[in-house]
């Protein structure tokens, strides 16, 4: 594409920053940023009227229909943003990722597609805030991009607690009725006294091997076996979920009502981005391919050990339906007016931590360079966003960005705890070398990582005000001579927009050009066993695993159950390597306990529990939404960060 010229669509005209010291706060910011109307952004991108559906000026939806038009275009440059292991405050990852893109697009005049995920309102209104970036680098509007967008999550939760009823009601129900009854209410008679299988019926039916196409033909034992599901309670995995971070949802009981008598359960509620429906929105590549996932989502098994799925419920079409409009990726802008997809929001510590596969790959259609961003460290979203969703989206990446900062280097040197809400100590906002010296290693153990996948490295040191000159220069100089990236560059994008990751973009650029060959870390024929060790020694650097009773169970079932052949995901803390939070730097000597693994077969993955793993976050003492209020004046949202 020629520089600025979209084939011959509008010309891209960036927004110009309106720079203040010191640097206000994000949201003060955000408001008083220019905006471009969301289909000059279209317009800018080369998209057709018809290809957008709006939801207001600014935020709109693109129709998976381009796809099909841009086919025979070659894909631009795709470059992910991952970091070392952070401090509990991040590291500025998604503030880089913007920084970057405003770089190559408002400064440099290329073509560039920013890809990152919708956040959570749990931890948005918990401790950590929203996820637009910060500073000058910033997704517009900021509000409505950390709150409810255009609803997608809400359709997850819909979605997955559609099916949690389900489960539940098919219980109580084949409790209480025989086969013939269950029969009756399950195949109603038309007008004419027929009976029919209906759409949600098809997949059970020639999944059990039933060819008759009238319901009244069926032998006695098919209808037993076609209208009993026969869940066992006890291997029900499904929970129902909410996007809130509410910690006394994580154990319940439910059937206590009066009509539910005797059918009493324990279970609990995740939080919805920890639903596997939202893995299957992350990984799709079509329509098809969702119905497909969300009907193999297995909910548990049979008395007989069967497993049960969504299709068998026959409740896989609904699911569909709810999610027709979450599966289109949300179009807006960074500050700078460079276009910005927003989809998809799995977290890393606890799903496979990247924004979707439909977005990158439309992006990749319309842009030169594709920024996306994979969750936590290089240890968790990046090994993710190799080995599940470029494995499952056969696009192959070109470059990782590794965001550093002095701070956690200083953290993994042995410096005092960092805390959320408290200031740090003085080791960390005065010069001390040796301390940010002794944590290179877990920087160069993170090159290390995404270099096991033969993609060139460049290191981008987010830079803060009490960062001194001698301290950058280590981390660069040590960063290119001992941890083996192509190179390491300072970026100001906070303070500065685009301008200031101006060379952080030549570097990428750069690299991008050079040769490389992507590779995944492990075949999926492994045993499962063979893959959770492949990536606790490959990657955390661990010395073996070991496995609770429960978990040596559960892969025995996957394996006979036919699902070992789906990759890894692994559940563990960000702040570490291993699966200890307290272990910091690059941990020797350790072993790796996986307490439980789950199966997300709809998703496409298995995911092992290191350790004690929670799904549904917990309000702290002093949560994030004390700031929050609404200004009934001019309707404007405050105090969000």
């Amino acid at each position: 594409m020629s520089k600025n010229v979209f084939d011959g669509k509008k010309p891209f005209t960036p927004i110009k920053l309106k720079r203040v010291k010191p640097v206000p706060s994000d949201i003060d910011i955000a408001k008083a940023s220019e905006l471009k109307p969301v289909t000059l952004i279209a317009e800018e991108l080369g998209l057709l009227p018809g290809e957008l559906e709006q939801y207001g000026p600014y935020k709109a939806k693109v129709k998976l229909e381009i796809l099909e038009r841009l086919k025979d275009r070659k894909n631009g440059k795709y470059i992910d943003v991952t970091a070392i292991t952070p401090t509990p405050l991040g590291e500025g990852k998604t503030t880089t990722t913007v920084g970057l893109s405003q770089a190559l697009g408002a400064h440099l005049g290329k073509t560039v597609l920013t890809c990152i995920r919708q956040p959570s309102q749990g931890p948005t209104f918990g401790i950590k805030g929203g996820a637009a970036g910060g500073g000058y680098s910033q997704v517009i509007p900021m509000d409505e991009f950390n709150l409810h967008l255009t609803g997608d999550i809400h359709a997850i939760t819909a979605a997955n607690n559609l099916l949690a009823a389900a489960i539940d009601a098919r219980m109580l129900h084949e409790s209480s009725q025989t086969d013939d009854r269950l029969f009756a209410n399950l195949f109603p008679k038309d007008k004419s006294g027929a009976r029919h299988f209906s759409v949600g019926m098809q997949h059970r039916k020639k999944k059990l091997g039933i060819t008759t196409a009238d319901p009244d033909q069926m032998t006695a034992e098919e209808k037993s076996r076609f209208v009993r599901l026969d869940i066992d309670p006890d291997s029900i995995t499904w929970k129902r979920v909410m996007d809130t971070n509410d910690r006394f949802l994580r154990g319940i009981t439910v059937g206590e009502g009066a009509d539910e008598k005797g059918h009493e359960r324990k279970t609990g509620f995740d939080i919805t981005v920890a639903s596997e429906i939202m893995a299957v929105l992350a990984l799709t590549t079509d329509w098809k391919d969702m119905r497909e996932r969300l009907g193999r989502m297995v909910i548990g098994t049979s008395k007989k050990g069967e497993a049960i799925d969504a299709n068998d419920i026959g409740v896989a079409g609904a699911l569909t339906v709810l999610m027709k409009d979450a599966i289109k990726p949300n179009l807006m802008q960074t500050l700078e007016g460079t276009p910005v997809f927003v989809h998809a929001g799995p977290f890393a510590n606890i799903a496979h931590g990247n924004s979707s596969i439909l977005a990158d790959k439309i992006a990749l259609k319309l842009a030169d360079y594709v920024i996306t961003e994979s969750g936590f460290g290089a240890d968790m979203g990046m090994e993710k966003f190799f080995d599940i969703k470029c494995r499952y989206s056969k696009l192959v990446p070109d470059v990782v960005v590794l965001v550093a900062t002095i701070r956690a280097l200083k953290m993994h040197g042995g410096g005092p705890k960092v805390v959320a809400g408290r200031p740090l100590d003085k080791e960390y906002i005065e010069e001390n070398l040796p301390l940010l010296e002794n944590g290179l290693s877990n920087l160069f153990h993170h090159i290390k990582i995404a270099k096991k996948y033969g993609v060139p490295v460049v290191v981008a040191v987010n830079r803060f005000y009490t960062d001194t000159q001698n301290e950058l220069d280590l981390v660069c100089k040590m960063a290119v001579e001992k941890g083996g990236a192509e190179s390491a560059v300072v970026s100001e994008h906070w303070e500065f927009g685009g301008e200031g990751a101006v060379e952080l973009a030549k570097a990428v650029i750069a690299a991008a050009e050079k040769p490389h060959d992507f590779h995944f870390l492990y075949p999926l024929e492994l045993s499962i066993k063979e893959k959770i060790e492949t990536i606790a020694k490959e990657i955390y650097g661990a010395d073996g695993v070991d496995y609770s009773e429960i978990a040596e169970e559960r892969i025995a079932d996957y394996e006979r159950l036919g699902f070992g052949s789906n990759p890894i995901c692994m559940a563990k803390t960000h702040l570490s390597l291993s699966h200890d939070p307290s272990l910091k730097g690059v941990p020797k000597g350790f072993r790796i306990p996986v307490s439980d693994i789950k199966a997300s077969v709809g998703a496409g993955f298995l995911y092992p529990l290191l350790g004690e793993m929670r799904t549904m976050p917990g309000l702290p003492t002093r949560p994030a939404f004390y700031d929050v209020d609404l200004d009934t004046e001019t309707g404007e949202v405050f105090g969000l960060f």
